[in-house]
């Protein structure tokens, strides 16, 4: 099994014997969302009060995208079966 923690420097992506990596793929989070997760999980383990605002901050960015992506595929979504209810 692959260790991200290889170089002793990444503890922080590691609590109680699991990975912020196992989460994400455990769950099939897709780029954003695991990303999201992964600064979630870390925040408050890297760095001081700074690191952890600057955690919560990148993870509001990953989510902020997911959701505008969502929102759109949604539009899209809601077009498509306007314009299919259209046709019929």
């Amino acid at each position: 099994r692959y260790i991200m923690a290889f170089d002793g420097k990444s503890e922080h992506y590691c609590m109680n014997g699991m990975e912020a990596i196992d989460v994400i793929e455990a769950y099939g989070l897709n780029f954003a969302l695991g990303n999201a997760v992964k600064y979630i999980l870390r925040c408050g383990h890297k760095g001081g009060m700074t690191d952890a605002v600057a955690d919560l901050e990148k993870a509001r960015a990953y989510l902020t995208r997911e959701i505008e992506r969502r929102k759109r595929d949604n539009d899209l979504c809601g077009l498509a079966q306007r314009e299919q209810g259209d046709r019929q």
